[in-house]
């Protein structure tokens, strides 16, 4: 995308201006200058991204731009591997050297071309600027037609969703309330509020139903006419306001009334709407659609979020639509099960499917489109592909949201794809924009929260705290994707066929591709093809991804520099790795995640000073390994994560610049020292694991008490492997020094007491607290007032505690509780059903006398009305006989 990459551009100059002076000697002002012309490029695409991006001609030019820009990354590229063997040479022949200096000077004459042609074209495409209408475009750009999933008698998958929100519409408060329905294109929500709006017994209840259609272009007048028509006839030329006095008048007087508003896209709609309703008891009503949350929940935050259909109602939903009253012969049941699963319980891309398959009498008919239902769903040419109704939403972002969300298929499809690994990777392509308020991480989790509330990726699991652990994108959206990043050069996909893999390779050599993704079953045969051709300088990105990791060393990997000399992302993490002396010439790597036979990381890993990212999975995680690099000064390392403890290198003096390590995601217990911790004052995440865990924790406390270095530090894990049976550990009083900053800690194996609990209540910014495996040993536990007043989550798993006594002052604000595999637990304080912002409680695999006590609070909740409007959420698993099954999540 010409956009991100100008942007990346920018920055990446910018950043070498701050940080790095010395290695740009020579070139700087040229360097500054061709900053200068990328900022007024950067204005010009940003007036130019109003364009239509069909438009005659603009195509071609932003491939144009972005070739330019590339050419302009890998002669800065180029140049800084150069500059920094000559900085790493002796000072003595430092400025003799004469082959050195020649190429600066043709450098300084290569960018000062590359400015040229930015200015160049920024002229030749000015005129694409003067000839499109943008104020125009808005109001004049076509909506889609709205695709009509099934008529009233072939909804399938929707009476359960339709009770719900018929019970919602009817009973509850006599005030004014809401009813959000959202979910991603496609999903049926329409659909859903058309069989609700239908029903029997809304419009017995109801003495007026209405019905409008909002959409992303609505007018404010024209939406409350809508209303008003459906009164009295409305005359022409009245103000807003006064139109919605009299729509306020005849609902004063009138019965109930719902207003169904379908497709909204703006908040700004439920600040008009609601001023047309009185005050009053009568329990009018508002049932509205919506794909992105935040819309949904100004309207009222208990969401109804539509769920995907089942398979069985997948193929239902299919057969209804090919054959109508008639039946499906035998011979396509088994292409048509495939091609049903394919769809993942989209409505409308079965609905777009079936389609396809009206007139299609024979197997092999069926068994094509199944082969090829990705072209079927995202086909430009029909006025019935799925494509068009993403792009609604896919306009609406930004061009960094953009690139973020194409780049979700670079992962296998059905792929659970890590929000952290995700997150690393949008930092590393240079798709997060600096933002002087919020780290990049926190910009990025920022973005995908953005994309999670638009409903464009689908969050498959959450952590304790509610926080996104694994996404997904939908088939559907995976296959716009890859169509969209084809077209903007965004990634190259690489299949496991052959023939299509052989044209590819032929495209790489003469196309510009910065990414890269392969399954690591071609991995050789992609590699081998390669390592006898030129190298392949424009790769910048290179992504092996399998769902399942090979354990088999590809040997072929050892060609890697010469076939990507610059590149940038290398994950490697599905096939075995090897590290060789040529390895280190990639200087720009920003990430790099691996696996392989590793007892430790090499001194000269510390060579890799653009590294940003490192991941390391070792085969053996039971063991310590070893780092020799000097990470302390690799000064743009924020992120180490490794399976297995690793012992950290002594820091030498300091080079001036603090390390930025924001992550350690496990250390060797002798690595907790007040040498290392003073250097990695930025930490925020750590993990600590070894056998000796419990020790730390001793009446020494050994280097626990050096964590008061840490003034950043948010999430701490103490996961002790050692095996203490009959042995209780106290925790000292020095676990008062903390960081002040800890929001979550996890204790694994420790084997503490639980009276020591009361010395971790007093922990002030304390929200999380999970303890694991015998954390704590014993059978009562007595929770004292006055602790834990910020806790938001307590989970507890596979303990021997049979008594818990608490009082609702003991966790004010706690909102989950997990009870997992608790099967001595006989009691939980009936207390617990008094706090205010209680919102779930999750029991598995715990002691039905433990389930009972849980249903009690249940109970005691709904009778009393206690808590928020979100409600209150009981999870038992295995589910109980005594109470309706429940599902794990």
């Amino acid at each position: 995308m010409t956009e991100v990459a100008v942007n990346y551009l920018v920055e990446k100059l910018l950043e070498l201006g701050r940080e790095n002076v010395e290695l740009i000697t020579g070139v700087q002002d040229d360097v500054n200058n061709l900053v200068a012309d990328l900022q007024i490029l950067k204005a010009f695409l940003k007036d130019a991204s109003k364009i239509d991006r069909d438009a005659q001609g603009w195509k071609q030019s932003l491939k144009e731009i972005r070739n330019v820009l590339y050419k302009a990354e890998d002669s800065v590229d180029k140049f800084l591997d150069e500059a920094k063997q000559h900085q790493d040479t002796h000072k003595a022949v430092k400025w003799i050297d004469i082959p050195y200096w020649s190429k600066v000077r043709n450098v300084a004459k290569e960018i000062q071309s590359i400015r040229n042609k930015v200015k160049d074209l920024q002229v030749k495409y000015k005129h694409l600027l003067e000839a499109t209408q943008l104020d125009n475009l808005s109001s004049t750009t076509p909506q889609p037609r709205q695709l009509t999933l099934s008529d009233e008698d072939d909804v399938v998958g929707f009476e359960e969703e339709a009770n719900i929100v018929i019970d919602r519409l009817i009973n509850g408060s006599k005030n004014l309330e809401s009813v959000p329905i959202v979910g991603m294109p496609g999903l049926g929500k329409s659909t859903l509020a058309r069989k609700v709006y239908k029903d029997s017994r809304i419009t017995f209840e109801f003495f007026s139903c209405i019905w409008v259609n909002v959409s992303r272009s609505y007018n404010k007048t024209e939406v409350l006419l809508s209303i008003l028509k459906n009164f009295t006839k409305p005359l022409d030329n009245k103000s807003d306001e006064k139109i919605t006095e009299e729509i306020y008048s005849f609902l004063g007087k009138g019965g109930r009334c719902l207003i169904v508003l379908d497709d909204v896209w703006d908040v700004e709609v439920m600040n008009f709407i609601e001023k047309i309703f009185p005050k009053g008891d009568k329990g009018h009503r508002i049932m509205m659609t919506s794909r992105q949350d935040n819309v949904a929940s100004a309207f009222n935050k208990n969401i109804h979020r539509l769920n995907l259909l089942s398979h069985d109602n997948s193929w239902l939903l299919l057969k209804k639509k090919v054959f109508r009253k008639e039946s499906c012969s035998s011979d396509l049941e088994e292409p048509g099960l495939s091609i049903s699963k394919k769809c993942n319980g989209l409505p409308l891309a079965i609905v777009v499917i079936a389609g396809a398959l009206l007139g299609c009498k024979t197997k092999r008919e069926w068994e094509f489109v199944n082969r090829n239902i990705g072209e079927h769903l995202i086909n430009p040419d029909s006025e019935d592909s799925c494509s068009r109704f993403v792009r609604m939403s896919y306009d609406l972002l930004s061009y960094d949201e953009k690139a973020c969300f194409l780049y979700c298929a670079t992962f296998p499809r059905g792929f659970d794809i890590p929000t952290w690994k995700l997150i690393r990777l949008w930092i590393s392509e240079g798709f997060i924009p600096f933002d002087k308020n919020l780290t990049p991480e926190e910009k990025a989790e920022e973005y995908l929260n953005d994309l999670t509330k638009k409903n464009l990726v689908m969050v498959m699991n959450r952590t304790a705290d509610d926080q996104i652990k694994t996404c997904r994108i939908h088939d559907m959206l995976y296959e716009f994707c890859k169509k969209e990043a084809s077209e903007d050069d965004l990634f190259q996909e690489i299949t496991e066929e052959p023939s299509q893999c052989a044209g590819i390779l032929r495209q790489l050599e003469s196309d510009f591709c910065r990414r890269l993704c392969i399954n690591s079953s071609i991995l050789t045969y992609f590699l081998s093809s390669f390592s006898r051709k030129p190298p392949m300088e424009l790769v910048r990105s290179f992504l092996c991804f399998t769902s399942e990791p090979t354990g088999k060393t590809d040997g072929h990997l050892r060609t890697i520099h010469k076939v990507f000399p610059l590149i940038k992302v290398l994950n490697l993490e599905s096939v075995k790795f090897s590290f060789t002396n040529d390895f280190y010439r990639l200087v720009h790597l920003r990430y790099i995640a691996f696996s392989g036979d590793f007892k430790l990381l090499p001194e000269r890993f510390g060579k890799f000073w653009n590294l940003e990212t490192l991941i390391i999975n070792t085969s053996t995680p039971e063991s310590t390994f070893e780092i020799k690099a000097d990470i302390w000064n690799m000064l743009r390392l924020r992120h180490l994560h490794t399976n297995a403890p690793a012992k950290l290198p002594l820091p030498g003096a300091p080079t001036g610049r603090e390390s930025c390590i924001q992550t350690l995601s496990t250390i060797a217990p002798q690595s907790c020292t007040k040498k290392i911790f003073s250097r990695a004052r930025a930490l925020r995440k750590l993990g600590i694991r070894g056998t000796v865990v419990a020790d730390l924790l001793g009446s020494k406390a050994g280097g626990l008490g050096d964590l008061a270095e840490l003034k950043r530090l948010e999430n701490l894990k103490l996961i002790n492997d050692g095996q203490y049976i009959g042995r209780v550990i106290t925790l000292p009083n020095l676990v008062f020094i903390f960081p002040k900053t800890l929001r979550k800690l996890t204790f694994s194996g420790t084997s503490l007491e639980w009276s020591d609990m009361s010395k971790l209540g007093q922990l002030e910014s304390l929200e999380v607290l999970k303890l694991k495996e015998n954390a704590f040993k014993g059978e009562f536990w007595e929770t004292e007032l006055g602790g834990f007043s910020g806790l938001l989550v307590l989970w507890i798993e596979r303990t021997d505690l049979k008594t818990w006594q608490a009082s609702n002052r003991s966790f004010p604000c706690l909102k989950r509780i997990f009870l997992i595999s608790c099967e001595n637990l006989q009691q939980i304080p009936e207390e617990l059903a008094d706090i205010p912002e209680l919102q779930e409680m999750k029991l598995e695999n715990t002691n039905k006398v433990a389930v009972k006590a849980a249903r009690e609070i249940e109970s005691k909740r709904k009778k009393n009305k206690l808590g928020s409007s979100i409600g209150f959420k009981l999870t038992v698993f295995p589910p109980d006989s005594d109470a309706d099954p429940q599902p794990s999540h």
